[in-house]
């Protein structure tokens, strides 16, 4: 077993913190990296060391694999959590890991090669008798091949990036006049998006609801499933709001789509914490959608209800060590929901919201964590996902945690940028989502009582506000001409502007 002593988080933000503070708990040091416009950004302070890796753009900072894997042996860490996003599901980051012989908290790359391409890993879930949307075996090589599967299987369909992910190089095909234009656009969205313009075909569910299992394997064949989320309220094919249990399960299904969740992971020899994603339609049909070969958003709602810290899990897998439970061991405990709060304007077409923040009063009491990373008279940048938080809840009930979702919401206060905090007030009002009633299309359906205009701040108040913000950082500005932190100037209590955690 390999003992991990310090830990670089390829990434930034809450999930960087949220990696943070697990190390903390288990006495590991912690490695920030950090871009020209996350100088002042609270993963910086909060961790033992900070390092400088290039300017802001995530192409010359957070995805540039030289300059990490350099700050890695710098620093003397001996892994590097890669997060969600950036460089968590790429292969060739995996494998200079390993050249370098520095532990990469996730699977194989060759695993991540699989399950990142969705042409291989439907054909790999067929092979293991999982059921897949009906679609193409492999790649659609023509406009011709397309119009002939189309005949095939029958309208709708959705025409899907290969190498897709985040609704890019995607498109929904209702009418055979459009096919050959909406293969032409997928293919050079997914070239622009991925450097890889291979799509393929699938049968397009009406109504479905989104479920993703999480898994989690050890390297001595132990694989284990931690019940199901429920992801269906999205909007763009991004995620807002997920919820544990599913108000869709039957306890025959979710044991049901477990097992084969667990399938899905063994048959690619699957190794750490993963999650299998399905649509299940109104029939309770269940189909295999993508694997997802990291952490997710999502998962503090499945750590809330069964107990588990997945980021500790990881951890001990990537030294190792034995999963210590068993799949008998693992029960739902009550009901966690998780709203993502946006920068962002809902009433304007979901413009992300850059800008400084004036105020933030956090919502506390009774089962409510929040999991962020902006702090009164931060500057949220412009380049990267405009998620500032996440804002999980849990009850002994749905209904309770409905309403403390609701309550948390309301005590959320973030001033000086637009924040998606009253769309979501409103879908916790919902009376379709509150009976559980809702799919895919759920933002669509709802859109005129979910769209409603916030109320606007008072202009006057926000010009103060403004101004003393403006002379607190004159007091307490942090440099921008250093390039490096130490261990000593990233401590948590000597940063300005710490009031927020």
């Amino acid at each position: 077993m390999n003992k991990i002593k310090k830990i670089l988080i390829a990434n930034r933000g809450e999930i960087a913190i949220r990696v943070m503070r697990t190390c903390r708990e288990l006495d590991i040091e912690t490695v920030a990296i950090y871009s020209e416009a996350d100088r002042t950004s609270l993963h910086v302070r909060y961790a033992h060391e900070a390092y400088y890796v290039g300017k802001a753009p995530s192409s010359e900072s957070y995805l540039n694999i030289e300059k990490i894997i350099e700050v890695a042996k710098k620093s003397k860490a001996d892994a590097i959590h890669p997060g969600y996003g950036f460089l968590s599901e790429n292969a060739a980051f995996a494998r200079r890991c390993a050249v370098e012989g520095i532990i990469f908290i996730g699977p194989s790359p060759e695993v991540i090669v699989q399950m990142g391409d969705k042409i291989q890993a439907r054909d790999a879930m067929i092979k293991a008798g999982i059921p897949v949307v009906p679609g193409t075996k492999g790649e659609i090589k023509s406009e011709q091949e397309a119009l002939e599967v189309i005949k095939e299987i029958g309208l709708p369909v959705m025409i899907k990036a290969s190498a897709g992910g985040g609704g890019k190089g995607m498109r929904l095909v209702k009418s055979e006049a459009d096919v050959v234009s909406s293969v032409r656009a997928a293919r050079s969205e997914a070239k622009a998006a991925f450097g890889d313009d291979a799509v393929y075909i699938e049968k397009y569910i009406t109504s479905p609801h989104h479920i993703e299992f999480q898994i989690l394997a050890d390297r001595h064949g132990n694989t284990v499933h931690l019940f199901e989320r429920e992801c269906s309220v999205q909007r763009r094919h991004q995620k807002m709001i997920e919820e544990t249990p599913s108000p869709l399960m039957t306890p025959e299904l979710r044991d049901e789509m477990g097992k084969a969740a667990v399938e899905a992971a063994q048959a690619v020899n699957y190794v750490g914490a993963g999650t299998i994603e399905f649509l299940v339609d109104n029939n309770l049909n269940y189909y295999f959608l993508e694997m997802n070969t990291r952490l997710q958003v999502e998962h503090p709602i499945t750590e809330r209800v069964t107990g588990i810290d997945l980021v500790k899990q990881q951890i001990f897998v990537a030294e190792g060590q034995k999963l210590d439970f068993a799949q008998e061991d693992l029960k739902q405990l009550g009901h966690a929901i998780e709203c993502r709060v946006y920068a962002e304007d809902p009433d304007n077409n979901f413009m992300p919201s850059a800008g400084k923040v004036y105020k933030i009063s956090d919502p506390l009491g009774l089962g409510v964590r929040t999991d962020g990373y902006v702090y009164e008279g931060y500057e949220i940048p412009i380049y990267y996902d405009p998620m500032i938080s996440k804002l999980i809840v849990w009850g002994k009930t749905r209904d309770e945690a409905i309403g403390r979702m609701r309550r948390a919401l309301y005590e959320y206060k973030i001033t000086g940028v637009k924040t998606s905090i009253k769309m979501l007030e409103r879908v916790m009002k919902n009376e379709n989502f509150i009976r559980g009633n809702y799919d895919t299309h759920f933002i669509e359906k709802n859109q005129e009582q979910l769209m409603g205009k916030d109320q606007t701040e008072d202009p006057v108040d926000m010009v103060i506000i403004a101004a003393f913000i403006d002379y607190l950082d004159k007091l307490s500005s942090v440099s921008t001409n250093q390039k490096e932190f130490t261990p000593a100037q990233s401590r948590w209590k000597k940063i300005p502007y710490v009031n927020h955690f």
